[in-house]
């Protein structure tokens, strides 16, 4: 349609591409336009968040010395790539103690068939508070873990072992009353205590090797190396194994200290504590967004959903995302009320001349613009067409002349234009700006 000429309503000067305008005695004004049939996107918008697909925090697994540091900050490695190397003469120690234990309790069991010297119910009872005791105070670390994934799959391990041990703990104990009521021989009861201890010692010493095997610091996949932890202490650490396996540490694991100023991971020869963040490995390819989106909202979004992200590091630029999950449970909104999170693949953005913009880092802030529901050549009006009178959604059509109020049902509603499914027809005349100004009836050009 040829551009029509300027016209003035009340001194504001409004170029029109619409059919017709009319200015009313208060200065308000009526623009008229007819209904075309166009391509409706629905959008719903949230605040998100740049997240890395993964991220796991290396710690020191006993007391010892920062040995080796093959990786600088930045550098990107691949899954069970050797990163660093504690040593820790007390990891060793206690290593040697266990396989001479197990050694000793091997022994014990292929010596003199049946023979038993001191109280084999002490013996039974000793091997059974030393084990009891172990796994209390493994199960106690555990529960100080902060990653509810890492604690639960940890907590799961101990109880396989405790029941484990239990089980062995059990048939001597039997094995015990048996000969206490002349069932049994005493031979098979000191094989079934040795048996228990055999199996005490040997989970000890495989405890102190996986201590001493976890000095080597390996990359649990492929990533940047950050050098020391990450504020707060990042869920998905590498857990303290040698406190969780019960050895005697002093206390508690012990953080790297945060002094401003300084280096956040000990340099090498310096030493160690248990359980200090050394290496951070973080997965940032491809980067994943975290978007909160409002319960009024949520049920339009699912799995296959596009989008285009702006982020506030990166203004002007457009990142194409692609919705991969809806959170079920819902998560207290930062903006109040009850949200849900939604889960995006973010692609490669783009600058406006069509450039490569830059990949985003972990932390970022942005906005989500979800394309949740789209009509493709449909009938369709502008936002500003839409007036709401009690429950109905009305349109104001101009027939020989003059206003005529015309019921329609809504569609897609876009954030410029909203689907008409009934009501009215492509080439109809309709009042798109200024509807609240006209009445029924009133005659319009």
């Amino acid at each position: 349609m040829p551009r029509a000429p300027l016209t003035v309503c009340a001194g504001v000067a409004v170029l029109l591409t619409l059919s017709a305008t009319s200015c009313d005695d208060d200065g308000g004004e009526i623009v008229l336009g007819e209904v075309t049939r166009t391509d409706v996107t629905e959008v719903v918008d949230a605040p998100a968040t740049v997240v890395a697909s993964a991220v796991a925090t290396l710690t020191a697994p006993a007391d010892g010395t920062l040995a080796e540091l093959h990786v600088a900050p930045g550098d990107r490695v691949e899954a069970g790539e050797v990163l660093a190397v504690v040593e820790s003469e007390s990891a060793q120690r206690r290593l040697a103690q266990a396989e001479e234990a197990l050694a000793a309790a091997e022994r014990a069991a292929s010596a003199a068939g049946g023979v038993w010297v001191g109280d084999p119910a002490a013996a039974q009872l000793a091997t059974d508070q030393a084990a009891e005791q172990a796994f209390d105070l493994a199960a106690e670390t555990a529960d100080r873990i902060g990653d509810a994934h890492v604690r639960e799959a940890l907590l799961a391990q101990i109880e396989a072992a405790r029941q484990q041990y239990a089980a062995v703990s059990r048939t001597a104990r039997d094995a015990l009353a048996a000969v206490r009521q002349g069932a049994a021989s005493f031979a098979s009861a000191a094989s079934a205590i040795s048996a228990a201890q055999q199996v005490q010692a040997r989970q000890a010493y495989e405890l102190a090797a996986a201590t001493v095997e976890a000095l080597t610091l390996r990359a649990p996949f492929d990533g940047v190396v950050q050098l020391g932890g990450t504020a707060g202490g990042e869920p998905g650490a590498v857990p303290d194994l040698e406190a969780l396996l019960g050895a005697a540490t002093g206390g508690a694991p012990v953080a790297a200290p945060g002094v401003a100023g300084t280096d956040p991971a000990p340099a090498v020869g310096a030493p160690v504590r248990a359980g200090t963040p050394l290496l951070t490995v973080v997965d940032v390819d491809p980067p994943t967004l975290l978007a909160e989106v409002d319960e009024t909202d949520v049920l339009l979004v699912e799995r296959g959903v596009t989008a285009e992200v702006e982020l506030d590091a990166a203004p002007g630029a457009v990142y194409p995302a692609t919705v991969r999950a809806v959170d079920v449970l819902p998560t207290p909104s930062a903006r109040g009320g009850v949200a849900y999170r939604v889960r995006l693949d973010l692609d490669r953005g783009r600058w406006p001349d069509g450039s490569a913009a830059p990949v985003p880092r972990p932390g970022m802030s942005a906005i989500v613009h979800l394309s949740v529901r789209q009509a493709v050549g449909a009938v369709a009006v502008p936002v500003s067409a839409l007036r709401r009178l009690g429950d109905d959604d009305v349109v104001w059509r101009v027939r020989d002349g003059r206003a005529e109020r015309v019921r329609v049902e809504v569609g897609v509603a876009g954030p410029e234009q909203v689907e008409i499914r009934s009501g009215l027809r492509p080439g109809d005349v309709i009042v798109v700006r200024g509807a609240d100004l006209v009445s029924e009836g009133q005659r319009l050009p």
